[in-house]
């Protein structure tokens, strides 16, 4: 089913993402965790694409799995970066041939050491510079077939100057035919609600869907929040720190940080809510099983 029509017949959307494991028993684990959140009946689970692609053979192979195996909405990561328009199309036929109804569009991260080494645009980009390109592609070429998700970043992208600009670029993939965005992790509210009101100024009318980092590896969040431009605010930070050789107590920590993300969130009218669950069901369990009064 397409996700942009659950969208329209749940109140609170809740939604899992997982990555593509590497090894035989990753892939295990990640069955398991599967297993675990399944039961939860979220409203789709989503599948990473590597940098470039490269975990393009890995992601469709467990896409279909799940689809096949499940019976979850499956929705498919999809960066157009490195590809030409043949290999995205190939990729997307793929996927509607086996059924499956929901692409998340994505640029993706531009290979840095490439520009460094003195490719040409043409030869990193291929097909197409920006998602909204990305999302008319699908359009042009697949009409209605796929409800179509896009990125949002509540902090604005690292490559956009300001918030104003970023919401610019974000209403040209909405007007290219996006059906609603998952945005990126963000762990003060307030950057959420501000970039929220940006839009509604805007008059963009989509669902968005908030996105949750519970933080159970504080170096490993850290990083990834560096990378992507999300503040942790500095109390986080300063009760992450003083445990940070007690991994149970930094866990503990981390899960009670994103339930209380969680309520404001949904006490001010969230329309969902995506965990990035980085393949693991402990800690979003224990989150939902905080909230789940809540979405009822």
């Amino acid at each position: 089913m397409k996700i942009s029509e659950k969208l329209k017949n749940v109140k609170t959307s809740i939604s899992f993402e997982f990555f593509p494991p590497k090894t035989e028993e990753g892939e295990k684990n990640l069955l398991k965790t599967v297993k675990d959140l399944e039961n939860l009946n979220p409203t789709f689970v989503s599948i990473t694409y590597g940098a470039g692609g490269s975990t393009r053979d890995r992601t469709k192979r467990i896409v279909e799995k799940l689809a096949k195996d499940t019976d979850l909405t499956v929705m498919a990561h999809l960066t157009c970066i490195g590809h030409t328009e043949k290999e995205i199309k190939e990729i997307l036929d793929y996927y509607k041939n086996i059924g499956i109804r929901n692409i998340l569009a994505l640029r993706g991260d531009i290979p840095l050491e490439k520009l460094k080494e003195g490719y040409k645009e043409e030869e990193i980009f291929k097909s197409c510079k920006h998602a909204n390109e990305l999302v008319s592609f699908i359009r042009d070429n697949y009409k209605d077939w796929f409800s179509i998700g896009v990125a949002v970043y509540p902090e604005g992208h690292p490559e956009s100057p300001n918030l104003e600009r970023d919401v610019y670029y974000f209403k040209k993939k909405v007007e290219a035919g996006a059906d609603f965005g998952i945005t990126q992790m963000f762990f003060d509210n307030n950057y959420f609600y501000k970039y929220m009101e940006l839009l509604d100024k805007e008059g963009i009318k989509i669902p968005i869907i908030a996105g949750i980092m519970p933080i159970t590896n504080f170096k490993q969040i850290r990083k990834f929040a560096l990378m992507c431009g999300a503040t942790i605010p500095e109390s986080l930070i300063k009760k992450l720190e003083k445990y940070e050789n007690s991994p149970e107590e930094t866990e503990k920590i981390g899960i009670e940080f994103a339930v209380e993300q969680c309520i404001d969130l949904l006490k001010n009218g969230v329309k969902g809510l995506h965990f990035y669950t980085l393949n693991k069901s402990k800690a979003t369990l224990q989150i939902y099983n905080s909230i789940k009064h809540l979405l009822d």
